[in-house]
């Protein structure tokens, strides 16, 4: 394995082993948005109303999954850390904590959502039309029982990209969509349920995952275990460094969905059609996202545990690699995007309304992100795997308000754009996130940010 030039011992990586991190990510991603696709279209059968419900109570779910994920991402952080120090019981310690406090916060917040269902719909989608309204109730009640679930996963997910598993997580995956794909078709064209259907479907299939995911996570043949899963230990320590990473990326992430609620009741005022389209638009931007997320992921385990190991030169090498990779493999997934969305668009059985909409706004969207997607997101993953991450949350959450929400109905509403006017806001929050972002990486400020760092000093 080569040497930095500036170091005498070897790398702590290759780039073979980024890619054994990254690849099964992407095909674990890539099969989960076929299956959104998929559910998408089972559901436009039953009508744009049901489509138009799934696609409003995404922005919903996206905020709990968000939420969960940032709890998983604290303790990837910390357990990344922790083994770049060769410091395995705490880092073993830090996983067990990540179950209790993603698990207990998914069955509360998702508990308190079903009581206020139908007032808390009412409140953010208040103003569309009943046959959505119903959809969207309908579909809320098996996504939120789902969602304790979800956490097991997660939780899971994170703790086996920490020790280079990501091909274990992928297995899972794939079993959990199978179940998923064949709930769907059961539940859409044997029995009808519509919006229900889909998602009792994502419930069945995420607690078969979380089963199979303890199965795999209390085994001791790897670094990374629960040990006594059941027995409850407290670990004041672990839970500190796990919340200290975590605290920042929830209100970032929590605040940041917030804002993609604000703006999907902006969008449900805009009409069926409208609605419609950005339901293919949240399809497609995941696709030309695959790479990109992947190599978000994978920086949090390689640069975490760099700096755990003080190792801040070698992370400074495979941050330039891990941007590279995502810009080279995003604009082939956008430039395919950009030519494929005309006849991608006529699998969703739409109006041609919804169609000429989608096109247009998918279009653009292609161009910004080959330009600005992998500095204004994989980057600050980056940031985060060194423990940085209370200025990443300052600047997202002004920037969303800002650009997301204010601009973006400035756009949409004021200016009549409608649909393309909210995007252009969004668009314009990357561009400011980038002009964050990468001076504080290159000022190396970062390095002071890590838990060897603030031990060393202390």
């Amino acid at each position: 394995m080569k040497s930095l030039s500036s170091e005498s011992a070897p790398l702590l990586f290759s780039n073979r082993y980024l890619f054994s991190l990254a690849l099964p990510l992407m095909a674990d991603t890539a099969l989960s948005v076929a299956v959104g696709v998929a559910d998408t279209m089972m559901v436009a059968q039953a009508g744009e109303a049901a489509v138009s419900g799934v696609s409003c109570l995404g922005s919903v779910q996206n905020l709990f999954i968000f939420l969960i994920m940032a709890f998983a991402t604290g303790g990837c952080v910390v357990s990344s850390q922790l083994l770049g120090m060769g410091d395995e019981d705490r880092a073993r310690r830090s996983v067990k904590m990540l179950f209790y406090i993603s698990f207990l916060t998914a069955l509360i917040l998702s508990a308190l959502f079903l009581v206020f269902r139908v007032s808390l719909v009412s409140l953010i989608f208040g103003k569309v039309e009943k046959d959505v309204f119903d959809a969207i109730v309908s579909y809320a009640l098996p996504i939120m029982i789902s969602m304790p679930a979800y956490a097991i996963i997660s939780s899971g997910n994170a703790v086996l990209r920490t020790e280079g598993r990501s091909k274990v997580t992928m297995m899972v995956s794939i079993l959990v969509n199978i179940v998923n794909i064949s709930g769907n078709a059961l539940c859409i064209f044997v029995f009808h349920m519509g919006a229900f259907g889909v998602g009792l479907s994502s419930a069945i299939s995420r607690y078969v995952g979380a089963f199979v995911m303890l199965a795999v996570i209390i085994a001791k043949n790897h670094k990374l275990y629960i040990d006594e899963p059941l027995k409850f230990e407290f670990d004041k320590n672990a839970s500190a460094l796990i919340l200290n990473h975590s605290i920042p990326i929830t209100i970032e992430k929590s605040l940041f969905h917030v804002g993609k609620i604000l703006i999907s009741s902006t969008i449900s005022t805009f009409g069926t059609a409208s609605i419609a389209a950005f339901a293919v638009f949240s399809n497609m931007e995941t696709v030309i996202d695959i790479p990109g997320n992947a190599f978000g992921l994978a920086a949090m385990t390689i640069i975490g545990q760099c700096c755990g190991a003080r190792r801040y030169k070698e992370a400074r090498f495979w941050a330039g690699r891990i941007i590279l990779y995502s810009y080279l493999l995003m604009w082939l997934t956008s430039s395919f995007s950009f030519f494929a969305i005309p006849e991608i668009i006529k699998l969703y059985s739409l109006s041609p309304e919804s169609v000429a909409i989608g096109v247009k706004v998918i279009r653009f969207d292609c161009i910004n992100r080959a330009i600005a997607w992998p500095l204004a997101f994989v980057l600050p993953n980056i940031l985060h795997g060194t423990g940085d991450a209370k200025m990443i949350m300052v600047t997202s959450v002004l920037d969303m308000w800002i650009c997301r929400v204010l601009l973006a109905n400035l756009l949409g509403v004021t200016f009549g754009l409608g649909l393309l006017g909210t995007q252009m806001g969004m668009w314009a929050d990357w561009y400011v996130r980038i002009a964050v972002f990468l001076p504080r990486f290159l000022s190396g400020k970062w390095e002071a940010k890590g838990i060897a760092a603030k031990e060393d000093n202390s």
